[in-house]
């Protein structure tokens, strides 16, 4: 393991990395030396044989139950990670909902809601509960895993698009906030990376998206969860409120 990028001693809560980017991200945090708590709303065998592969991978992690969007949950979350692996000291925000895309007129308010807990109340609950922490020691790191949904204006994807503008909103305050205290608040924006979520998508709409991508490739998990490292590494700690696109190139800004 280098020194340069480590983890080594850090504890990273990575939210609903039982599959998907969050699974990629929990391992890579944890290649790199943190203790990670791997975090799940429902699907339990999932969760398990996630922690199985990174027990194999011998990472320290422990699996913890809840729903992120809860705040008596995220409360209990906590005080189990610290209970079990210590103080958290980074925070990665990637819990997601389904995100079906449908014209503004079949949405519901109830819809609309469901998107802005994810990716605005379900931060404002891990921060505020992660910084005391943080903030006492002068150190600390909240990532949020947004999307480029937002600079390229997808439709029709009104609500989840939406949120994820609040979202980048709230990351950009919170860097400022939060700065005083050696805290970064950083965001990654994927492109569109298929994972498991994404098995049952259309072909033809996966050809035309590949077509977009510059550098003629699918995204990873990986490619993601390397830029999380960055984030959470000492050698970011001048860098906050910004946004990587991990994207291939497929920018329009």
């Amino acid at each position: 393991m280098s020194d340069r990028f480590c983890l080594r001693g850090r504890v990273a809560l990575v939210t609903g990395s039982s599959s998907g980017l969050g699974q990629g991200i929990a391992r890579q945090l944890g290649l790199a030396g943190a203790k990670v708590a791997v975090n799940f709303a429902s699907n339990e065998p999932r969760a398990a044989k996630a922690l199985a592969g990174f027990q194999t991978d011998k990472i320290e992690c422990g699996l913890f139950r809840a729903n992120v969007i809860d705040e008596s949950s995220v409360n209990d979350l906590f005080a189990q990670i610290e209970a079990s692996l210590g103080m958290v000291d980074i925070i990665v925000v990637n819990a997601t909902p389904d995100q079906p895309l449908k014209p503004i007129e079949e949405y519901d308010w109830d819809f609309y809601q469901s998107m802005l807990d994810f990716f605005v109340k379900s931060p404002y609950l891990l921060a505020r509960r992660g910084l005391p922490h943080m903030k006492q020691q002068r150190w600390g790191r909240i990532i949020n895993i947004t999307s480029e949904v937002f600079q390229k204006s997808v439709a029709p994807f009104s609500a989840y698009v939406a949120a994820k503008g609040g979202q980048i909103g709230w990351t950009r305050s919170m860097a400022t906030e939060l700065a005083p205290w050696g805290i970064t608040v950083n965001m990654i924006a994927p492109g569109w990376i298929p994972t498991q979520r994404h098995d049952k998508d259309p072909q033809a709409m996966k050809d035309a998206y590949f077509a977009t991508i510059p550098m003629k490739r699918w995204g990873t998990a990986d490619d993601v969860a390397h830029a999380a490292v960055y984030y959470a590494s000492d050698e970011a700690g001048f860098v906050t409120g910004q946004t990587l696109c991990v994207n291939g190139g497929n920018s329009p800004w």
